[in-house]
């Protein structure tokens, strides 16, 4: 069971890294929503959520500084990058707190219990099994915010670059459908 859960997280861990293939340093750091919402950012939140699900929640503390992680960093400062947080850097922190997490994950049974500190008292003992499980909707949650903010730069989609998961059809038949979508919005609206 270990080994399906940790499948599905380096899935969702993968599909949100290669939201940033082949784009430039303006691209992966533009926010696309009103909030702000951009890819590295994303990478870079998931940095936090990484050390501290599976590091610190189990005492495993991540060795390398994680500024944005800690307690006291400025708000939304795990959700964008500044000029001088390079991608390279980003990027390589998240694959070393990945790192790390499965060495957590290899380390502990899955009825291992930790300690999440920022969760309200009567929840913060967890167990491994439990971090899993939020972790891999967190990974995917923030994949899919990728999957979109990728569509609106370039009209790349889907989960992995071997494998989009969409619907067959070329451009025109995506056109078309957008269309047939528009039109139903715009009947149910009145």
């Amino acid at each position: 069971m270990k080994d399906d859960l940790q499948r599905y997280l380096q899935a969702a861990r993968d599909a949100v890294l290669w939201k940033l293939d082949g784009l430039s340093e303006y691209d992966v750091r533009r926010p696309l929503t009103p909030t702000g919402t951009n890819l590295l950012g994303l990478v870079k939140h998931l940095t936090a959520v990484e050390v501290g699900y599976f590091g610190d929640t189990f005492d495993r503390p991540f060795p390398e500084p994680v500024p944005w992680a800690s307690m006291d960093a400025e708000p939304n400062s795990d959700l964008w990058a500044t000029a001088d947080e390079t991608r390279d850097y980003i990027v390589g922190l998240y694959r070393q707190a990945c790192t790390h997490a499965d060495a957590t994950i290899e380390a502990r049974e899955l009825d291992s219990t930790g300690r999440v500190v920022w969760w309200p008292p009567e929840r913060q003992v967890i167990t491994l099994h439990r971090v899993l499980v939020h972790m891999i909707a967190e990974t995917h949650r923030h994949a899919g915010h990728a999957d979109i903010v990728r569509e609106q730069i370039d009209g790349a989609v889907g989960m992995r670059r071997d494998n989009d998961n969409m619907a067959p059809g070329d451009e025109e038949w995506w056109q078309a459908h957008y269309r047939r979508v528009e039109e139903a919005a715009r009947k149910a609206g009145g």
